[in-house]
């Protein structure tokens, strides 16, 4: 008689067990898709950062050069024109 209250607190023991490992899974699970999400959110906050420093940096390149063809123009015709007196 004392192997029935024995074997069903073992049975019972057992289910607990199996229930927190497959619960621990489940949350491991979960906890790995937050961090992925926070991982991919970091990434795109730096892949921002970088297109609008780069976007700068090209738009400042740019005006630079353009300013740098306009003075090439004009000291070439101040040339022609010194020629034409």
């Amino acid at each position: 008689m004392k192997k029935m209250p024995t074997m069903m607190a073992l049975f019972f023991g057992l289910g607990l067990v199996a229930g927190t490992y497959a619960q621990t899974a489940g949350q491991d699970l979960k906890n790995a898709g937050h961090e992925t999400k926070k991982a991919t959110e970091n990434v795109a906050k730096g892949t921002a950062k970088g297109a609008k420093a780069g976007a700068r940096k090209t738009k400042r390149a740019v005006k630079k050069g353009t300013h740098a063809a306009a003075s090439g123009v004009d000291k070439g015709a101040q040339k022609v024109e010194n020629k034409t007196r």
